[in-house]
């Protein structure tokens, strides 16, 4: 049994924050991690249990939550269970964002020295990957690296989800009725009282907006603030 498991409550919801004891246990943990593993990374230091909940967010911090996370079964929420969140009213995110991926357009900025790490993990697995590419938040993993300028890369696990998403280089408006349900992401733009912020190059974030607009070309990869959080989604019923 891990320190997490002893740590962690029975009762976890399918998909929310992470609040309650279930929220400060996580924090424990993370802070644990964080400094054990990963020297206590000023990139890392970016979460807060406050009001009931753990606020903050970004790509690093999301990834080492689900390292702590998968050991339950559990795993931070990905683009279309948010969309799915929203279609059915499960969750409600307005006034708060959410990070859920890393899109990958080429070597250049942003990001250069992480989007050529990525790239070339992501052309070793097929040499002809079109781009740009989404790659989920869940399926990485960290490691320490002295020559980024975060002190930090993003591991591909043969695991990890890389998804060719043309969708991505098409900035506009877009309809909530016409998201993919296996990507979250939209199926087309042009119409629609929902916007899709894009970028030309490089690596960047992907990530849900307080005003539910999508955006995915966020290059402050560190960067958090108050009215970001994780979503944990739940797939197993824990209770004993």
């Amino acid at each position: 049994m891990t320190q997490t498991e002893k740590k962690l409550p029975a009762f976890i919801p399918q998909v929310g924050f992470m609040e309650g004891d279930f929220g400060e246990a996580f924090l424990k943990e993370y802070n644990e991690r964080a400094r054990a593993d990963y020297n206590g990374n000023s990139s890392l230091n970016v979460l807060s249990y406050r009001d009931g909940v753990v606020k903050g967010s970004n790509p690093f911090a999301v990834v080492l939550a689900n390292q702590i996370l998968r050991q339950e079964g559990l795993r931070t929420a990905i683009q279309a269970d948010l969309e799915k969140a929203l279609r059915t009213c499960a969750l409600n995110l307005s006034g708060f964002y959410e990070d859920t991926g890393l899109v990958l357009r080429s070597e250049n900025n942003p990001n250069t020295y992480l989007a050529k790490d990525l790239m070339n993990q992501v052309k070793r697995r097929n040499k002809k990957q079109k781009l740009p590419v989404m790659i989920p938040l869940t399926g990485l993993e960290l490691k320490t690296d002295s020559n980024s300028p975060h002190g930090l890369t993003f591991n591909l696990p043969e695991s990890a989800e890389v998804i060719y998403a043309p969708i991505l280089n098409k900035p506009g408006n877009f309809n909530s009725e016409d998201i993919d349900a296996i990507t979250g992401l939209p199926k087309q733009t042009g119409k629609g009282n929902r916007n899709l912020y894009t970028r030309d190059s490089g690596l960047s974030g992907l990530y849900l907006a307080s005003n539910l607009n999508l955006n995915s070309g966020d290059v402050s990869l560190a960067s958090s603030d108050v009215n970001s959080r994780i979503v944990v989604v739940s797939e197993i019923n824990k209770q004993n």
